[in-house]
């Protein structure tokens, strides 16, 4: 069932595997309202695109990161933990979107305050399913703070 009132909501997507993150783009374009999706290929750009540093200053600051874990440079614990000390980032939701069904690795990311874990599924379709599913929890039934005001 769709959510009530869907939103436009900007994501940011943390994801090293084109082909995964081929299939969360193409799942968003098809889907009312329009999202925007910002992708990076690794924990640095994550970070570089957060903190508006160089390529990035003139970035929007996303409503809700999609995270995997075992990204380059820093994984997706780095960039979670860094994200949840930092006053201007804590508040964005994060889902950690991992292939990893590890304990440890869900229990780490829960005790860095993620707001959602969930394991990637093999089967296609299912992947497309729950990524629908995410949007639509994010983009409408979801009721999150307002964001401070960047500087």
């Amino acid at each position: 069932m769709p959510s009530p009132h869907p939103r436009p909501t900007r994501f940011l997507l943390a994801e090293d595997d084109d082909d995964h993150a081929a299939l969360v783009a193409r799942t968003f374009a098809q889907q009312e309202p329009a999202h925007s999706l910002v992708r990076v290929k690794d924990g640095e750009a994550a970070m570089r695109l957060l903190t508006r540093q160089s390529p990035y200053e003139t970035a929007e600051r996303p409503e809700v990161v999609l995270l995997d874990l075992n990204l380059p440079r820093l994984s997706g614990h780095e960039v979670l933990a860094a994200m949840k000390a930092d006053a201007e980032l804590r508040m964005i939701p994060v889902v950690i979107l991992t292939s990893s069904a590890d304990e440890g690795d869900r229990t780490r990311a829960y005790q860095h305050y993620a707001n959602s874990y969930v394991v990637k599924p093999l089967n296609f379709e299912q992947f497309r399913q729950m990524v629908r599913d995410l949007s639509d929890y994010w983009s409408g039934w979801d009721a999150r703070a307002a964001s401070p005001s960047p500087n």
